[in-house]
């Protein structure tokens, strides 16, 4: 258990952290029990350091037995490892108390060693301690691929990412196959969302086609069911690629076809892709290949509507162009984005043809050639993962999202320029690029990007799509800088900030049913009424929302518990296929489908959404907003929404975030809430 130098013969972080560690260990090993509580605090603080480390979830896994024998369960629940029960594990790791969350892993990683027979334990045995496992992972799907929620960042930090990591760890090691049918349907369940990132998706994917592959492992027949067919849109998805050759061996298969070959070839991953929302590496090289052929097989390759086909027909040259430029095996996803951009029709858009011309000309700064190299490697060089970056972008425009960085604001801009204004991003994404500056206007005044120092997020972001990894630290500091030029002003900032940062269509009617200065609800049913009229069909005419509107909502966990204000793009209101009146928005969280408690689970498949789009029954919706824009000019008659609507919906707000924000509440909300 020595620390072992790296290739390059240093010695590692993680070295480092784990020879303290051992003598964290050693050291209450030698205690005598009436003073080992005396030394838990380094060993806890040490075990907390090295599971931050990558690799540190193994380093612990292989002192499992010394931690045990040194006496670090003695006197809790997990002393007895045979009463555990799989179900507490979960609240257990999502707990605010980081030394909890560290006894919870390292437990587990106890339970992992036992399982894997590396040491026997006296009160379970492996076979039990591996169910325990299977059982936990069936459990917390959600931590085992999808990011941190909003709420899991506020209150847990990086200790949020250690918990992933164990995940990956267990996952790895005990294998999928009793949790496999549980996995699919989550994955369905996030790409039925449509992100623009799904490398966790495609890496959780790989791991399991792996693990199938096993001639040692029996999954069993009914075993992960609708599986296959995420696996061969990856690896096998057509005839040329069953066997997935390497993208050498399939292009010498592709110069070997026929037409009638490379149209079965082309709609085969055209197919795979619309079906999924992936993209196979080898639909990359073939594309390129039938560029040179002819735009009906580019066209079949890419699966276009009627609007999309006029759209390659009439702006061949620059479609031609961007594939060339931008889609490889290791960018193949913009193939979606280039699909879905050309169905959009946006290319008819006077200032966008040219703007893209620019985009693949683009000389890129050194700042920003160095932060894409350093989040996605030189290959393809940084303006071809920049420019698949903008198709991904422009052709899911609801497939954006924030990462781990309070930037839900950036993020929501992104997203609404992308799908309301696309020159605009382009130009955006010009400045950022080759400028290494944005400059945006305040009431007339410009702010410059260049000249802050910090934004809301407090370090770089490094887990985004190309164009946000560029423009989102310039448009974090310049909401932060238009935030603080209102900072004199009475009331809420985003009654300003809204409508300078994201667009002349952002409402500069303003409702908020919080006192920023106390955090006390305030006027509520004149709100919730408001609300009613401006977006509810039934009480504002029939009028269809024209343009997304920036809003802000309360977050609360599964129990209603208030967590924090995000940041939201409301995009439509209608009757779902049940005939019930939804409100269907834009969520940048990385996955929309949250329990916000008191029954308010945000459905993102199933209730009329469209790709990337999330919902929630208006009354629901209404429970959890706290600011919405207006038009203040349009004819409203709030006084028509019935009494009892209104009164449902304040007892949402009573049950949840609400329930100590009445005027008589003692606990009070921090102040300048920002969505």
């Amino acid at each position: 258990m020595k620390p072992t130098a790296d290739a390059s013969g240093q010695v590692t972080t993680l070295d480092k952290r784990v020879t303290s560690l051992d003598g964290a260990i050693q050291a209450m090993a030698e205690a005598p029990d009436f003073s080992k509580h005396a030394k838990l605090r380094r060993v806890l603080e040490a075990l907390r350091r090295v599971l931050l480390q990558q690799g540190g979830a193994a380093a612990v896994q292989a002192r499992a037995q010394a931690l045990e024998e040194a006496g670090l369960f003695r006197g809790t629940d997990w002393a007895s490892p045979e009463i555990l029960i799989p179900s507490l594990v979960g609240p257990g790791l999502r707990s605010d108390d980081v030394d909890t969350v560290v006894m919870e892993v390292t437990s587990e990683l106890r339970m992992l060693a036992v399982a894997r027979e590396e040491f026997a334990h006296p009160t379970i045995s492996a076979e039990d301690a591996r169910q325990f496992l299977t059982q936990v992972l069936a459990m917390n799907l959600e931590l085992l691929f999808t990011s941190p929620s909003e709420a899991e960042r506020i209150r847990q930090g990086r200790i949020a990412h250690l918990i992933r990591d164990l995940f990956r760890h267990l996952a790895d090691e005990i294998g999928y196959d009793s949790v496999l049918d549980n996995l699919v349907d989550e994955i369905w369940r996030i790409l039925r969302q449509r992100p623009i990132q799904v490398d966790q998706v495609q890496s959780l994917i790989t791991r399991i086609a792996i693990y199938r592959g096993d001639p040692d492992i029996d999954l069993g027949a009914s075993s992960g069911q609708g599986i296959d067919r995420l696996i061969t849109s990856l690896f096998g998805t057509t005839e040329a690629c069953r066997d997935d050759p390497g993208i050498d061996v399939f292009r010498s298969r592709l110069e070997s076809l026929d037409t009638r070959g490379l149209q079965y070839e082309a709609t085969g991953f055209a197919r795979a892709m619309h079906d999924t929302g992936l993209v196979s590496p080898y639909h990359a090289e073939l594309l390129r290949f039938v560029l040179s052929d002819s735009d009906y097989l580019v066209g079949e390759a890419l699966g276009l509507s009627d609007t999309g086909r006029n759209c390659l027909l009439r702006f061949s040259d620059l479609v031609h162009e961007l594939v060339e430029k931008a889609v490889h095996p290791q960018t193949a996803q913009c193939v979606y984005g280039l699909a879905l951009l050309l169905d959009r029709g946006i290319l008819y858009e006077p200032p966008v043809e040219p703007a893209l011309w620019r985009q693949l000309a683009l000389d890129l700064s050194p700042a920003a050639r160095e932060r894409l190299i350093l989040a996605f490697g030189d290959e393809p060089d940084p303006v071809a993962r920049l420019t698949a970056g903008v198709l991904s972008m422009l052709g899911q425009p609801l497939g954006v999202g924030q990462g781990d960085n309070p930037t839900c604001q950036s993020a929501r801009a992104l997203s609404m320029w992308a799908g309301n204004d696309p020159d605009y991003l382009l130009q955006m994404v010009v400045w950022a690029a080759r400028d290494d500056e944005v400059i945006m206007h305040f009431e007339g005044q410009p702010i410059s990007s260049k000249d802050l120092a910090s934004g809301v997020a407090s370090s770089l972001p490094t887990d985004l799509d190309p164009v946000s990894l560029l423009v989102v630290p310039h448009l974090d500091r310049i909401y932060a800088e238009m935030g603080r030029h209102c900072a004199d002003r009475p009331g809420d900032p985003h009654r300003w900030v809204n409508p300078e940062f994201h667009g002349w269509w952002a409402a500069r009617g303003f409702r908020i049913n919080v006192d920023v200065s106390t955090g006390n609800l305030i006027d509520l049913e004149t709100f919730l009424r408001e609300f009613h009229a401006s977006y509810h069909p039934t009480y504002n005419g029939d009028r269809p929302l024209i343009h997304p509107q920036p809003a802000g909502v309360a977050v609360t966990d599964s129990a209603a518990r208030y967590v924090g204000w995000h940041a939201i793009t409301i995009l439509r209101v209608a009757r779902d296929p049940q005939d019930v009146m939804r409100v269907y928005f834009f969520n940048p969280n990385n996955d929309s489908g949250q329990d916000w408690g008191d029954g308010v689970v945000v459905s993102t498949a199933g209730s009329g959404e469209r790709f990337g789009e999330a919902s929630l029954p208006f009354d629901q919706f209404a429970s959890r907003l706290y600011i919405f824009h207006l038009d203040p000019l349009e004819r409203m008659e709030p006084e028509r929404v019935p009494a009892e609507d209104i009164a449902r919906i304040t007892g949402y707000i009573e049950r949840s975030w609400g329930a100590e924000r009445l005027p008589a509440g003692s606990l009070q909300a921090a102040k300048d809430p920002h969505p």
